[in-house]
């Protein structure tokens, strides 16, 4: 009998094996491209979450592997999950990020939704946002949530954006 214990041990060991998958898959990228950097494995919210950090916090090279706006790093997330995916035989949900860019792009994405919910509270008339990509939608979506609005995804990618509205 599985009890949910046993199961949230099986859930956690298969994030570890992603995460090991995956570190083990960007070591190699990060041999081949000779980029220095280290690589930090965590579970975060139900996913692996690898993060490729720095040795010394000056070196500015690895923001290369997250590109102007996030580009490179979401396809360089797309690969890590391909790779993932083709030694377990399942879909992973995997989170990336590069020298903290994906950190940093969450505190401004939050304060973009806490302006957007301001607006919202005081006109009562919902706000279009931006087009984001996935990662950013969830952002803003979990802050506008947070703050006891709600909110939606309209349009089509690339240009699929959040709308707030009021509760």
């Amino acid at each position: 009998m599985t009890t949910q214990n046993d199961a949230d041990t099986g859930s956690a060991s298969r994030l570890e094996e992603e995460g090991e998958i995956a570190a083990d898959y960007l070591e190699e990228l990060l041999d081949i491209a000779d980029l220095d950097g280290d690589i930090d494995i965590d579970v975060d919210h139900g996913r692996a979450a690898v993060e490729i950090v720095s040795e010394d916090p000056a070196d500015r090279s690895l923001r290369r592997l997250a590109g102007r706006d996030g580009e490179v790093l979401d396809a360089l997330q797309e690969l890590t999950r391909l790779a993932v995916q083709a030694k377990t035989g399942e879909r992973s949900r995997l989170m990336l990020d590069v020298a903290g860019y994906r950190a940093g792009r969450r505190a401004a994405l939050a304060e973009v939704a806490n302006e957007a919910v301001a607006r919202v509270q005081a006109s009562g008339e919902p706000v279009s946002l931006e087009p984001m990509n996935p990662f950013e939608r969830k952002v803003v979506h979990d802050a506008v949530a947070a703050a006891g609005l709600v909110s939606d995804s309209e349009g089509v990618e690339p240009t699929r954006y959040v709308v707030v509205r009021p509760a």
